[in-house]
């Protein structure tokens, strides 16, 4: 359980090499030393430089689990092994794919597997955490979700939708756990200077992924049900709601 400052005892991290995921990790160290487990692929060329830049943050031991995202089979036994040492306080799941979005919606097999990685695959973490934390009775989710999300755009639409899905769906399962002393953060960043993104055009609003964990630790504190993490994109979302589909098409983006 989180103590008066803030300090975690236990963080998980599902998608263990992802650049966000790390910065919020980092983050949370910050209020002192926890146990850390970083669950991702295990042939993944990136899980030795995060395991030790999680090392570097403070973190007291950190653990590696094995964690496929679309090995759906195989998310039962790495959720286990990430509460196997005791009561988790927060677990993140920070892990996804952007892809090429022209490509997207005219090959089917990578829109599946789009999809797959982005809504499928954390619908079923999250099905398991879920069980987990109103097992132990309190702990924080946190779910790394998109602006994308919000008003679904011709220009990267196989991806927003997928996240759309994924934002619902994170959203009611923090309603659902309510009841039982847990908290879901649903984290929306927008654009965030990262490795994926580096080619792209900046986007405006564009953040670092500092300010993203700094956003999500304080969203997790006051036990927020959501988030964007620049302020702005609250009043560009809403007002994106409210234009015809007609006009929206016409938007330069």
């Amino acid at each position: 359980m989180l103590n008066a400052v803030g300090q975690a005892q236990n963080i998980v991290l599902l998608g263990g090499t992802s650049e966000i995921g790390l910065a919020i990790v980092s983050e949370f160290l910050k209020k002192g030393p926890a146990k850390v487990t970083l669950a991702a692929r295990e042939d993944s060329p990136r899980i030795e430089a995060a395991r030790e830049e999680i090392t570097a943050a403070g973190a007291s031991e950190v653990k590696v689990v094995p964690f496929d995202a679309t090995n759906f089979a195989s998310h039962q036994e790495a959720v286990d092994k990430a509460f196997a040492d005791g009561d988790v306080d927060v677990a993140i799941v920070a892990f996804g794919s952007l892809g090429d979005q022209e490509q997207l919606w005219q090959d089917q097999q990578a829109a599946v597997a789009s999809a797959e990685t982005n809504f499928t695959a954390p619908v079923s973490v999250g099905v398991l955490l879920g069980q987990k934390f109103k097992e132990q009775g309190h702990g924080s989710i946190v779910a790394l979700s998109s602006v994308a999300g919000q008003r679904v755009r011709r220009s990267n639409f196989v991806y927003g939708a997928a996240k759309a899905g994924m934002d619902a769906f994170y959203l009611n399962l923090g309603e659902a756990l309510r009841e039982h002393g847990v908290n879901v953060l649903v984290v929306r960043p927008g654009q965030v200077r990262t490795k994926m993104t580096e080619g792209m055009s900046e986007a405006p609003l564009t953040v670092n992924r500092e300010d993203v964990a700094k956003a999500t630790v304080q969203a997790v504190l006051d036990k927020r049900g959501a988030i964007f993490v620049h302020p702005l994109f609250e009043y560009v979302s809403l007002a994106f709601k409210f234009i015809p589909q007609a006009i929206f098409r016409k938007l330069p983006f």
